[in-house]
């Protein structure tokens, strides 16, 4: 699907809080096996396994994935037991009903679609029991699948009453993955909270409406995503609540303290207990996501990011620094004065890359602080010497000049930044640095 395409798909899971007659109480887990015969005596599809029980009015179609669901599901079930530090004998017995919806009808002649169950676009989720409309592409019904497996295992088990950024962003984290076919051929479930490839996630299009979003001037603050409640039919709420889940779980500095708040009740006091947790720092935690958002793509590593926002000293002189070619945005710890002039020069030659040829070979492709045409990135060419500065109140760092060398004004008082351009998922096979001399004019 095309970007612009992704971007408008109304995505539609079901957030159970909204419907509390239907809110399962932890360890009130329905018992699935009468409903599991109902379906057979209605002539629907069943297909088990340890920890899900699919029923489908979808017919057998070689090669659509279909039955390859409920053993997928199991493996997705392990990483989020993992996630939580479940211990495996408490949650053995576990089970879901999952149901892969074509004519709703059906489902309500065999007593497995209550009336009560709100009508629903996609999906929807009430304790153990979950209903999936079917979908054209296979792997958005297996990730709409496995994210209401989450809400399933979270609301039975874990006594889900959280808000709703973290509702539906934990949904989102622990249900995106890519299928990892092995020398047997068959394709097992591999955890990708943060997507290598476009492909792999084929009709989400969260990354790209947050790099719309950023572009536009509409990205929310992680305060703000906090607060925000999460449309039923919008992919900006979802995509958000992903991005802020998927920051705290994964970045260096916060994952720790976010996973012991994890550790605790999910309950709708998950947000003030995050602020009040011991080592939390509100206004790093602030202009970390800002600066992760700013900058997300496919591929993003977090510890290629981490980001030292020292303020440094003036730049009163000539300072010389070197920018790896293998890391995002770098602190010279040169604080420059806003308004005023200053020059800059880079040497080196990194490497940023490999080109396979048709004769099977690969050449390295090594750049200057101009960058190479061969390829481009955000409008300019890779390896090209960017020079920044943060500024608080925009959204992601504002280049100030970009290439071998030249002059710049300042625009705020504080540190400059540096890196080569390069999308973040490309860093982990270049190599080398570029040596920067920055001064005052």
């Amino acid at each position: 699907m095309q970007t612009t395409s992704a971007c408008r798909l109304v995505i539609v899971l079901a957030v159970v809080a909204a419907f509390p007659a239907w809110r399962t109480d932890a360890g009130d887990v329905t018992d699935v096996r009468p409903l599991v015969a109902a379906a057979r005596r209605a002539g629907l599809r069943v297909l088990e396994s340890r920890h899900l029980a699919l029923v489908t009015d979808r017919p057998d179609r070689p090669g659509d994935g279909v039955a390859d669901l409920p053993r997928i599901f199991d493996e997705a079930f392990a990483c989020w037991c993992r996630h939580y530090g479940l211990d495996a004998g408490a949650v053995g017995a576990w089970r879901g009903l999952g149901c892969l919806v074509v004519d709703r009808e059906k489902f309500r002649a065999a007593g497995l679609l209550p009336d009560a169950v709100a009508a629903f676009q996609n999906a929807f989720c009430a304790g153990n029991r979950f209903w999936v409309a079917d979908q054209s592409n296979p792997t958005y019904r297996r990730h709409l699948l496995l994210h209401e497996g989450v809400h399933a295992l979270t609301i039975t088990v874990r006594d889900l009453h959280t808000p709703e950024w973290y509702t539906e962003g934990i949904a989102e984290y622990l249900a995106t993955h890519r299928l990892d076919t092995g020398a047997d051929g068959v394709p097992r479930f591999e955890p990708t909270p943060i997507p290598a490839r476009k492909s792999d996630v084929e009709q989400l299009g969260r990354i790209e409406h947050l790099r719309a979003a950023a572009a536009a001037g509409r990205t929310l603050s992680l305060d703000q995503v906090f607060a925000a409640p999460v449309g039923h039919q919008e992919i900006a709420a979802y995509a958000a609540s992903w991005a802020a889940v998927a920051f705290l779980a994964g970045h260096p500095a916060h994952a720790r303290v976010f996973a012991a708040v994890e550790r605790g009740p999910l309950d709708g006091r998950l947000t003030e207990r995050l602020a009040a947790q011991p080592g939390w720092d509100a206004a790093r935690a602030a202009r970390d996501h800002a600066a992760f958002v700013a900058e997300l793509d496919y591929g993003y590593d977090f510890a290629r990011h981490v980001i030292d926002w020292s303020q440094g000293g003036p730049l009163t002189g000539r300072r010389r620094f070197a920018v790896a070619a293998d890391r995002g945005w770098q602190n010279t710890l040169a604080a420059a004065s806003a308004g005023n002039r200053h020059r800059f020069a880079a040497t080196g030659r990194v490497e940023i890359g490999r080109l396979a040829g048709t004769d099977g070979e690969t050449t390295v492709l090594e750049s200057e602080a101009d960058g190479i045409s061969l390829r481009w990135y955000r409008g300019r060419p890779i390896g090209r010497l960017l020079v920044a500065q943060w500024i608080d109140d925009e959204t992601g760092f504002r280049v100030l000049a970009t290439g071998a060398g030249g002059e710049f004004t300042a625009a705020v008082t504080g540190p400059l930044f540096v890196k080569i351009n390069e999308s973040p998922g490309d860093l982990a096979d270049n190599r080398g640095r570029l040596e920067v001399e920055l001064q005052p004019r």
